[in-house]
């Protein structure tokens, strides 16, 4: 359970394998700019995803912490955009995520990278196959929490017109307002 409204009612709990996607936006040079990326786990702390060091995303982070992240549920039925800013998640928790994720998301942070990238679809294939994944993160792997100013809640209504609960946190605490769907 978190203090956040909602995000337990409407997040899996962080022990469910199959984690959710969410777009990740961010600002560069007043360019705005948007990817997907898994939701590791959500606590106090805010919402955690982990990514390679040496990516564009995390380049816009550093120049730019203020980010968005937006949940989408299939058939459109729900939506959840959450404001805030984006640190560096502290060592502990990089550690205990990367040992929770599943094998292919281990090698995938051990082998996406530029260079393999450029690689031909077949010599991928068979490095991939060959690959024996360490236990223990890449260094260019880092984590990163989002801890929420605004939490946005959208649910489709066929009976009515829809609304946002919205949460913005103000001097400490979380203010409701509702706006149209």
């Amino acid at each position: 359970m978190t203090s956040f409204p909602l995000l337990d009612e409407w997040l899996p709990a962080n022990d469910v394998p199959e984690r959710p996607q969410m777009i990740l936006s961010t600002v560069t040079d007043g360019a705005p700019d948007a990817r997907t990326v898994l939701l590791t786990e959500f606590d106090d702390a805010g919402l955690y995803f982990h990514t390679d060091s040496r990516s564009r995303k995390v380049a816009a982070l550093t120049a730019n912490p203020a980010v968005a992240l937006t949940f989408l549920w299939p058939g459109f039925t729900r939506q959840l955009v959450v404001q805030g800013t984006a640190a560096v998640a502290p060592a502990a928790e990089q550690a205990t995520a990367f040992e929770r994720r599943s094998p292919y998301l281990k090698q995938l942070a051990w082998q996406n990278s530029p260079e393999f990238a450029q690689l031909p679809l077949d010599e991928r294939v068979q490095r991939w196959a060959a690959f024996d994944v360490p236990a223990v993160a890449p260094e260019t792997w880092i984590g990163f929490v989002v801890a929420p100013t605004r939490l946005t809640f959208w649910q489709s209504n066929p009976d009515a017109a829809s609304r946002r609960d919205e949460y913005t946190l103000v001097d400490g605490a979380w203010v409701l307002s509702y706006l149209p769907g």
